[in-house]
């Protein structure tokens, strides 16, 4: 089953990729592998999921941040490839979590973002992961995540 029929038994449809909101680019291509930038929860009305996890936002809203940071990130990849058939392998994702000093669940946050993708791609889904937690995010928003993905 191709990606963008996983994606459509999901009822998901991309976005169009963000443009960046700084001096740098949305993804690089090197060598064999996409580099996509980091990606917050975007929705169609604009950023979506403020706040901190452990302080005024639940896990369910993170895994909910993280699962549409990873829509987001397949946007960026369908940007890149045209077709998101030529994803070989998503190698490594890294999650950050916006975070109460005593909030320590930061790998359940990240779940959202890879049960996501696992459910997309497929086996080409399974990948190595980071789960961070920090202070503050861009814009207050409650998680952050970037992707390497081979090609």
């Amino acid at each position: 089953m191709s990606i963008e029929d996983r994606l459509a038994e999901m009822n998901i449809t991309l976005p169009n990729a963000a443009a960046p909101a700084a001096n740098y680019v949305p993804f690089v291509i090197s060598g064999n592998h996409l580099y996509i930038s980091g990606q917050i929860p975007m929705g169609a009305n604009g950023i979506e999921y403020i706040g901190k996890l452990g302080e005024n936002a639940s896990i369910e809203d993170g895994q909910a941040a993280a699962k549409l940071c990873a829509i987001n990130i397949l946007a960026q990849a369908k940007s890149a490839l045209g077709d998101l058939e030529n994803i070989k392998r998503l190698v490594k994702l890294v999650g950050f979590v916006s975070s109460a000093p005593d909030f320590v669940d930061q790998p359940k946050i990240i779940n959202g973002a890879s049960d996501f993708m696992v459910a997309a791609l497929g086996d080409r889904g399974a990948h190595a992961r980071s789960a961070v937690g920090v202070a503050a995010l861009p814009f207050g928003v409650a998680v952050e995540v970037e992707a390497i993905i081979e090609i």
